[in-house]
């Protein structure tokens, strides 16, 4: 595991990089934002939205065109269909067309998001990743630009090893603990969001404690992790996602991807200065183990308080912000 500090240029500012552009020297740095003023200002690698973000779009003015265009299609295509069909429909639709938007300023992917309250059901998902592919492809946007948002129970791990075969990617969120991260190792995920703010969270309320970035639980848990896709031979992509500070951003420098909300990629492009590496996956030199059952899945997660506690949440809060997107597109509809 590796250590260190971060350091800064002296001299002539004028001449200085700041830690935004360093840190993306060594790191894909991913909008955690559905904004498109923000991504093009921030241009970064690629984006992530969920449904919290993609409910914030109704409040920004570049997409209400977007939104008034799609509600005006949903119409047209759901003409006699039952109205749970056509609340459906109309999620997914302005999901695919936000993702759409995004996918056109930036050279990488977009995540988009089955629905949490599926997170418990492996065929539902499967079905929910195509029909989103689906839509992607109608808007002339192709599977290889994104990348479906599954949570990481079980069922979505399993269900991510039937798309991957397919050639739809997919990354696996909601991730706190090792069991699932060597889950979705093992079946050949494209890659994981594991939470690295929430993880901190937990342990703060537990413990009282205020973490310096060294000893943050939530950053230790990323780079473990890190360690053991190298030492294993994984290929998946990790991201770190959900920070609640900019150092713990520059904590995981080095850390294949970072998902970063706009108000620490601001303070990021303010502060001038070299970003040193702490995270550099190592060469392999684990034997491959046994793949991991149901039962070791289940057992691992049960014995970790707080994936077990935060997994359940994360899928409880998505699902919330889903119902309140769904009563607004009633409304429009």
């Amino acid at each position: 595991m590796l250590s260190g500090t971060v350091t800064f240029f002296s001299g002539d500012s004028r001449n200085m990089t700041t830690q935004l552009e360093s840190l993306a020297t060594m790191t894909t740095v991913v909008a955690d934002t559905g904004d498109l003023d923000a991504i093009r200002k921030y241009r970064p690698e690629e984006a992530t939205t969920n449904p919290s973000l993609v409910l914030k779009a109704f409040d920004l003015p570049g997409y209400q065109p977007v939104i008034k265009r799609t509600m005006e299609r949903v119409k047209e295509e759901t003409t006699g269909m039952h109205h749970d069909g056509v609340i459906e429909h109309a999620v997914d639709a302005l999901s695919v067309a936000i993702g759409s938007e995004i996918a056109a300023l930036i050279p990488g992917r977009v995540s988009t998001e089955v629905a949490a309250k599926l997170s418990y059901d492996t065929d539902a998902s499967i079905a929910k990743a195509r029909r989103l592919i689906e839509l992607y492809e109608q808007n002339g946007v192709s599977r290889d630009k994104v990348l479906i948002k599954l949570a990481s129970t079980w069922e979505g791990v399993r269900a991510a090893e039937v798309l991957e075969k397919e050639g739809i990617r997919c990354n696996l969120t909601l991730l706190f603990c090792h069991a699932q991260a060597r889950a979705c190792f093992e079946a050949g995920v494209c890659l994981i969001s594991p939470f690295v703010g929430r993880v901190t969270d937990w342990y703060r309320k537990e413990t009282g404690k205020t973490y310096a970035p060294e000893e943050d639980p939530g950053v230790l848990f990323v780079r473990g992790i890190c360690q053991y896709a190298g030492e294993h031979g994984f290929d998946t992509t990790i991201m770190g996602a959900s920070f609640r500070s900019p150092e713990q951003v520059l904590a995981l420098a080095g850390c294949d991807n970072l998902t970063i909300a706009p108000e620490w990629l601001e303070e990021l492009q303010k502060r001038q200065g070299d970003v040193t590496r702490y995270v550099t996956k190592p060469a392999k030199t684990a034997q491959p183990s046994t793949p991991m059952t149901e039962s070791e899945y289940r057992w691992e997660l049960g014995l970790d308080a707080m994936a077990t506690e935060k997994l359940a949440d994360g899928i409880r809060r998505f699902a919330a912000d889903q119902e309140k997107l769904e009563g607004l597109l009633a409304k429009l509809l």
